[in-house]
């Protein structure tokens, strides 16, 4: 489906559309004030209040059920488009440039523009992010040409049309497009239209976006990324448990989602009981919150099977390569090398050694690919950790919860807003 000018329209007049969208884009940016942050944040509070209200129950229900994500979860992630979060996010990335700009000492006066038209190519992997991606880019006063993921279950749309409704000025900054991703002359289009391509994928989509935008359109990339959890001898049974929930709820899709857990040792002794332990944990967590989709577990079971198949003639004199916890539908999988790697997803888990003195070593070739550390320890170690993995790359170092979400927090160590952004410098 389309949406244009406010109005919800069938795909199959989609060209007609894109034909003119250009021209009316270049209307658009020829109007003295673009869409100001307040009015944004104010349609956006009130997308809050309807959504914590129950009005989009019919719609949000169903995808919770679909996706194991409980309403306390659902309320926490509705909880940022409030304007109490969305102000905040605006002077954490705005800073000084969010009001009003004093001039420099030169006389030249400096002041805040959009970039201008953003094409935003969105993942399926979180519903309602697209839409997001959208507030986002208005909130530094963009035109937003946003492409659907494949599988979008309407939860965009939705909530961009509630938007336009509740803030009729926005009509004209907001164009929503289904268009599949093996129509690339299309997708040319909309690139060749923008001053900036957001990217919310992994190195393929973002090289398929450089394929098609010009030598002069800004490639904005998000993810795909990695992330993992470092434990030490210190971490807690509490602290191992959260993390297994978290492993449980996210089911590993997320960028911010554990794929493993290197211990801070090098010991092989100590490693296999580790993962023996938190193979228990990770089953209770299971059972706790219910089993993963069955499809993905049957999936997942083919998968290990194989490498079972594999270890049985694997060996380096009289020890395995690697040990292999499997049930209840899900698996530990303890590995003697150091690399970090993704896993099979939906609650599988690997477990290696990793001594904090290797950690820049074997972290640091994975430069832009890092993301989120959750790290298990104590208090006394955490300053020397999360320090030893910022220089790594890692750009986010949480506890357990290494997928939750907080206002103001930058997007894999950029912050959006700016990105959207460019500052013009006016002789006075």
């Amino acid at each position: 489906m389309i949406l244009a000018h406010g109005q919800i329209i069938d795909t199959n007049i989609e060209t007609k559309y894109l034909d003119g969208l250009y021209e009316e884009c270049i209307e658009t940016l020829n109007e003295q004030n673009s869409i100001s942050p307040e009015k944004v944040i104010a349609a956006c509070d009130g997308l809050y209040q309807k959504a914590i209200s129950g009005e989009f129950n019919d719609l949000i229900l169903p995808l919770l059920q679909m996706s194991d994500i409980s309403y306390e979860r659902f309320l926490q992630m509705a909880k940022l488009f409030s304007r109490e979060e969305l102000e905040y996010k605006c002077h954490i990335e705005f800073g000084d440039i969010y009001g009003e700009l004093k001039p420099l000492k030169t006389g030249i006066c400096r002041k805040r523009y959009p970039l201008g038209i953003l094409f935003h190519i969105a993942a399926g992997n979180v519903d309602g992010l697209p839409a997001y991606s959208v507030i986002e880019g208005l909130l530094a006063g963009n035109i937003n040409l946003l492409k659907l993921p494949a599988g979008d279950n309407g939860v965009s749309v939705r909530l961009l049309w509630e938007l336009i409704q509740l803030e009729p000025d926005l009509k004209d900054y907001i164009y929503v497009f289904d268009v599949p991703s093996t129509e690339t002359e299309t997708l040319k289009r909309f690139a060749l239209l923008a001053d900036g391509i957001v990217v919310w994928g992994g190195d393929e989509a973002v090289a398929a976006a450089r394929s098609m935008a010009g030598p002069e359109t800004k490639i904005i990339p998000w993810g795909h990324k990695l992330s993992f959890a470092y434990v030490t001898p210190a971490a807690t049974e509490e602290q191992l448990y959260q993390l297994a929930e978290h492993i449980c709820r996210t089911n590993q899709v997320l960028c911010s989602s554990c794929q493993g857990i290197f211990l801070d040792t090098e010991d092989w002794e100590v490693l296999e009981p580790f993962g023996q332990r938190f193979f228990e944990r990770l089953k209770a967590a299971n059972q706790q919150l219910g089993k993963a989709d069955m499809g993905m577990r049957g999936k997942n079971t083919i998968r290990l099977y194989s490498d079972r198949l594999e270890q049985a003639v694997n060996f380096r004199e009289e020890r395995k390569q690697e040990l292999l916890l499997q049930g209840e539908g899900v698996s530990v999988v303890v590995k003697k090398d150091r690399e970090l790697e993704l896993s099979y997803l939906f609650r599988n888990v690997w477990v290696k050694a990793l001594p904090h003195r290797e950690i820049i070593r074997t972290l640091k070739k994975h430069k832009n690919h890092l993301q989120t550390c959750g790290l298990l320890c104590s208090e006394e170690e955490k300053a020397e950790l999360a320090e030893l993995l910022a220089r790594a790359g890692v750009v986010r170092v949480t506890g357990s919860d290494m997928s939750r979400t907080v206002a103001g927090e930058a997007h894999d160590g950029l912050y959006p807003l700016r990105e959207y952004s460019r500052m013009v410098e006016i002789d006075g």
